[in-house]
């Protein structure tokens, strides 16, 4: 390992690690990143919907020869109950011009793409290595102490993108352990199928791509969500719990057992039907939202991406976050750096104060107040999928009954579900989560 001192150091090389090292890189500065995979994208997991908005701020033209798998034109919203589902769509022709708006992506494919957009940049990479903690001078970090002979390596600045809960973050005193109910576990796996068989089933044309979100019964009662995208020649198919739900009973239906149910489903199984499993992962997703987010910078160090807590759930959005969070980082940096400043806490401020303005932590506050709601709310996943379920099912069966009378069936059954949840009271809570 280089004894050299570079000009940052970026721990990890994800979407939001990346962003982070090619801004730093394309600016002049010295840069070296440091993975602990065997490459990148070999650590990294996502459903994975790439938004083109935050890539497309820093690399313009990353359209030309990045591997992306379809555009995304409809989104389709479903809740479930154990053997139907009510859904509504948005498709829109609009989404079919481009240049496009969402994609879906394979991650270990983009980030070995977006890895090669940061060396050409001049960054230096090192993969197969761990960071084991931060170098710490007084109570400034100077650099990163890694699992290699001679593996201590210094900055003027660290840029933590190392995930989930960072280990690095935690070790330093940063921020404390993740509470279970600020973290997701995801378990997701990708089915091989032929091109002409995803667009017949999805109706769908050869570069066009559907998203499926869930609600209901996928989860059994947990706060969480069911997920099928559409790529080229395979369907990403996933299912998240709040981890907080399965400690609290070690009975419940394991992750592995969600995501089997999920494919057995009766509308979700003639989608996947002949698909060839390629690829099974898990991974945590921080859905704390804002409340959970932590401090961010400090004498020498910035955090960025998961690492941060930089997801909004309600959107399901995750990739843009971390994109324009390293962006933001990398700029702060950059700034700094061309007015002479030391990259101290009070320099590094101009990061916070940056993401405050950005879409990033407005998005994230005005929906701060949803992830205690759901999950105090188990309705949410239970009741209320059932019944609207239950109240399409009357309603669009025909057997010699009068309308009226079926009204009346589904009204009783609102009610009563009234008197058992408070559903005024949780129409509310839902409506002010979202303020």
């Amino acid at each position: 390992m280089s004894k050299e001192k570079f000009d940052a150091i970026v721990v990890g090389a994800g979407p939001s690690g990346n962003a982070a090292a090619y801004t730093l890189a394309k600016a002049g500065l010295k840069v070296l990143q440091i993975e602990r995979g065997e490459y990148p994208g070999s650590k990294n997991v996502q459903g994975a919907i790439l938004y083109a908005d935050a890539l497309e701020r820093i690399i313009p033209d990353f359209r030309d020869d990045a591997p992306l798998e379809r555009h995304i034109i409809e989104q389709r919203m479903w809740m479930l109950d154990e053997n139907s589902f009510v859904g509504s769509h948005y498709r829109s022709d609009d989404y079919n011009k481009p240049p496009y708006n969402r994609y879906t992506i394979i991650r270990a494919q983009f980030d070995k793409w977006f890895s090669g957009k940061v060396r050409e940049a001049g960054a230096l990479l090192i993969c197969e290595t761990t960071v084991e903690e931060l170098i710490l001078d007084g109570g400034r970090v100077a650099g990163v102490r890694c699992d290699r002979m001679g593996g201590d390596v210094f900055a003027d600045v660290v840029i933590l993108a190392d995930g989930v809960n960072s280990t690095l973050a935690r070790k330093a005193g940063f921020h404390s352990e993740l509470s279970p109910k600020n973290v997701a576990l995801a378990v997701k796996e990708i089915l091989f199928l032929p091109e002409e068989t995803i667009q017949a089933r999805f109706n769908i044309g050869a570069e066009e791509g559907v998203v499926i979100e869930m609600m209901g019964s996928v989860t059994e009662g947990m706060v969480g969500t069911g997920f099928l995208y559409t790529n080229k020649d395979s369907l990403t198919i996933g299912v998240g719990c709040m981890l907080a739900d399965f400690k609290a009973n070690p009975n419940r239906t394991a992750p592995y057992a969600l995501l089997e149910k999920l494919k057995r489903h009766p509308s979700i199984a003639p989608l996947i039907e002949g698909g060839e499993m390629k690829e099974y992962c898990a991974h945590l997703i921080p859905e704390g939202g804002f409340n959970a987010v932590p401090r961010i910078y400090g004498d020498g160090w910035m955090i960025v991406g998961d690492s941060g807590g930089f997801v909004n759930a309600a959107h399901r959005e995750g990739s843009n976050l971390a994109m324009t969070t390293g962006r933001l980082a990398a700029e702060t940096v950059i700034a700094a750096k061309s007015a002479g400043k030391p990259l101290t806490a009070k320099t590094l401020k101009a990061y916070k104060d940056a993401l405050d303005e950005s879409f990033v932590m407005k998005d994230l506050k005005k929906y701060r107040r949803l992830p205690q709601i759901l999950e105090s709310s188990p309705q949410f996943f239970t009741t209320y999928p059932e019944l609207l379920n239950r109240a399409a099912k009357t309603l669009f069966t025909v057997d010699g009954v009068d309308k009226t009378t079926k009204q009346r069936e589904i009204l009783g059954s609102f009610t009563a579900a009234r008197r058992l949840t408070g559903l005024v009271g949780d129409a509310l809570k839902l409506w002010k989560g979202t303020r």
